[in-house]
């Protein structure tokens, strides 16, 4: 049984997540950041992608009183993930998966020696994101929030595997060469273009939170 899935976006007005040379702290405001860990804490795992947990060096815990962290999730199909990073360090206080492909096996023990716990889900297009899930709901997940980066969250998309998105906007522009928030969806003519269903639309401090699902 697959988790629910959630896709969490944090973008300028034009839809950029980080400037070109990556940088990307801080695009939304404190109070979408706030908003957004409240959304961590409602979700047992939370997902990110290696270009993600190499640039931002996340903690990716919810901050929240009270509250447990969630599973934190790496996708990383070269296994690149950093063992002094912030996701390694702390797996042994707080539980970090990593996605990962055959091959990897030497960097999988370093991790796992640190308290990683490694799965290797391959199919013909690399990473298996069914797979993935499948092990995540196995273990009891049932609610994953995936925070990008934009090639994790369209490869999400493009394989349907997602139930709502909350998108945070901050009224600021990146430009044409900030780094898009949703990657490369490989479409052909418009009647394969994406169509959600706005639920709620809010605003959060100067930031808006809106609310989709996908389109009947």
């Amino acid at each position: 049984m697959f988790p629910k899935i959630t896709l969490k976006l944090a973008t300028s007005l034009d839809g950029k997540i980080a400037l070109a040379n990556g940088e990307s702290q801080w695009v939304t405001s404190e109070a979408s950041r706030a908003h957004g860990r409240y959304l961590r804490a409602d979700n047992d795992a939370i997902a990110v992608g290696a270009n993600t947990a190499e640039l931002d060096n996340p903690h990716l815990t919810t901050r929240v009183l009270g509250r447990s962290n969630p599973i934190r999730v790496v996708f990383d199909t070269t296994l690149r993930l950093d063992v002094t990073s912030h996701l390694v360090t702390t797996a042994k206080d707080t539980p970090t998966w990593v996605f990962t492909r055959e091959g990897t096996e030497a960097k999988a023990d370093i991790l796992r020696e640190k308290g990683v716990i490694v799965h290797s889900v391959t199919d013909k297009n690399g990473l298996s994101l069914t797979e993935a899930l499948s092990r995540l709901g196995e273990a009891g997940v049932r609610s994953l929030l995936v925070e990008g980066g934009g090639t994790l969250i369209a490869s999400f998309i493009r394989a349907g595997l997602y139930d709502t998105l909350h998108w945070y906007r901050a009224p600021v522009l990146l430009g044409g060469d900030g780094r898009d928030c949703v990657g490369a969806l490989s479409l052909t003519n418009m009647g394969q273009v994406v169509r959600l269903h706005r639920m709620k639309f809010t605003e959060v401090g100067h930031d808006l939170h809106e609310v989709y699902i996908k389109a009947d």
